[in-house]
């Protein structure tokens, strides 16, 4: 009963990874890049490239169970060969499938539906782990520099989505469904910033941003035209109730999600300044 992890060494990855091994669950790691995987030992990291459904096949070789994404790289472009992986997967004999599905639609999904295999789609709110892109500015300057200060979203720490997808892929009961998943609180970035704060016991400085400045930082970040666009429809004027908590993480695994403050708790050190050296 081996389990197939694509996508395995992001943020969501490691903790499907992570969840399958402390279950006892034999898992194949794919990576593009093994020699920098840095993934527990238990796990088997193979090389491979969802793009190229070629180097997929080897990994597939006597898998019960596949996790994917549809992302095809940094850029945050979905994946334009989703019939060919899903043929791979149904070749393979694969039994069940879970999709993290990525920001704009590719054409993973529609292949799955059409297919005749047990699949899951995960939907995840914003991740936790999405404020890690404040870290630089919070070490050197104690700031943290965002437009749409007022909107509230509940954020969902990334363990929990492995959490869901390792209790999708293991147990009957799944196939069919789509799981939109929160954590359990509202908050609005004002409100992070404090969290965040407490848990590194630092002042931090909300500074927000008009959405013509945030456009310009994206693009001098070399963030997709159609990502900028896409941030400004999810997070700008949005009606109060747009964003709303769910029970899912709780109802797939048993466990209440985790708080943003305890997300805070374990990554404070990423924004800490360095220490100073003499």
């Amino acid at each position: 009963m081996t389990y197939l992890v694509t996508g395995a060494t992001g943020s969501v990855g490691r903790h499907v990874v992570d969840h399958l091994l402390r279950a006892g669950h034999p898992v194949r790691a794919l990576t593009r890049d093994p020699a920098r995987a840095r993934l527990p030992a238990a796990a088997q990291v193979v090389q491979g490239d969802l793009t190229r459904v070629e180097t997929l096949v080897p990994a597939l070789r006597g898998v019960t169970g596949v996790h994917l994404i549809d992302v095809a790289d940094t850029g945050y472009a979905p994946l334009r060969n989703g019939q060919e992986i899903v043929e791979a997967l149904q070749a393979a004999g694969v039994r069940r499938v879970t999709l993290l599905g990525g920001w704009s639609p590719g054409t993973l999904e529609p292949a799955l539906s059409a297919a005749d295999l047990a699949w899951t789609s995960v939907q995840p709110t914003e991740f936790m782990a999405n404020a890690l892109a404040w870290a630089e500015q919070v070490r050197t300057r104690g700031v943290v520099e965002e437009a749409f200060g007022a909107t509230k979203t509940a954020m969902v720490h990334e363990a929990d989505i492995g959490a869901v997808i390792a209790t999708v892929l293991t147990e009957d009961g799944h196939a069919g469904h789509a799981y939109g998943l929160t954590g359990p609180e509202l908050l609005d970035l004002p409100a992070k910033v404090r969290i965040l704060a407490e848990a590194i016991g630092r002042e931090i400085t909300f500074v927000e941003l008009t959405v013509d400045q945030m456009r310009e930082r994206y693009r001098a970040q070399g963030v997709p035209e159609e990502m900028i666009e896409f941030r400004i429809e999810v997070f700008g004027n949005v009606p109060a109730d747009a964003y709303q908590i769910t029970p899912t993480v709780e109802q797939v695994t048993g466990r209440p999600p985790r708080t943003f403050a305890q997300w805070a708790a374990a990554n404070a050190e990423a924004f800490r300044p360095t220490a100073r050296r003499d």
